[in-house]
């Protein structure tokens, strides 16, 4: 089935964000635009893509590297998928043209050691402050992108604070009329979710990647 591209493998943590994305309460109607501000290599934008297709919606990737671009296409043949080459921060998209923005952004990825335990070799403190300069900027983007009403959901594979609240708390108050949604009821039946109103899914309690969700409804 994989090799007919009836099915793909994706951790359950990411799985679980993104059809968070897709059930978050919007206010107004969902016109079914959905954007994927960080697409690469592809598998949370394969999930929206089907989600969207259900309804007639249609979703919009972004991704910077030609060669995860390149990914990307692959792997969303054949659902309502437009695969952009550009920066998040940057992309040639229309501002308040989005209904749902999901905002996968690009982090120190620990919270993926269960699977990659060599990455620990790969990363410094140094790493983090460079990381999150990029995440607020994206974050920032997404609110330009989204309508108002809309819902982003800002999520990383990591658990580190510098990249999950810090980058949340530093985006809220540059933006202060944006509402955050309590994420964990998106998640029914998944236990210890965190304080609310953010998500934070650990590999020892929940068996999945530390993925770390928030969501936001612009005003």
């Amino acid at each position: 089935m994989i090799r007919e591209g009836l099915a793909v493998v994706q951790d359950e943590g990411s799985q679980l964000v993104a059809l968070a994305a897709a059930r978050a309460p919007l206010t107004g109607g969902d016109g079914g635009r959905w954007l994927d501000l960080c697409a690469g290599p592809g598998g949370k934008t394969v999930l929206l893509g089907s989600l969207a297709a259900l309804d007639g919606g249609a979703v919009d990737a972004v991704e910077i590297s030609e060669h995860r671009a390149e990914l990307v296409r692959r792997a969303v043949e054949g659902l309502p998928v437009a695969v952009h080459q550009a920066d998040g921060r940057d992309a040639p998209l229309p501002a308040g043209g989005f209904d749902r923005v999901l905002v996968d952004a690009p982090c120190s990825g620990l919270g993926a050691l269960r699977r990659r335990p060599e990455a620990r070799w790969r990363r410094g403190p140094d790493d983090v402050s460079g990381l999150t300069k990029l995440q607020r900027e994206l974050l920032t983007a997404a609110l330009r992108h989204v309508r108002p009403g809309g819902v982003v959901a800002y999520v990383t594979c990591s658990p580190h604070l510098a990249e999950t609240v810090a980058v949340l708390r530093g985006v809220l108050r540059a933006h202060p009329g944006v509402q955050q949604l309590d994420a964990r009821e998106l998640l029914p039946g998944v236990p210890h979710l965190g304080p609310a109103p953010t998500v934070q899914l650990w590999p020892h309690r929940h068996g999945t990647d530390a993925m770390f969700l928030a969501l936001l409804r612009r005003p």
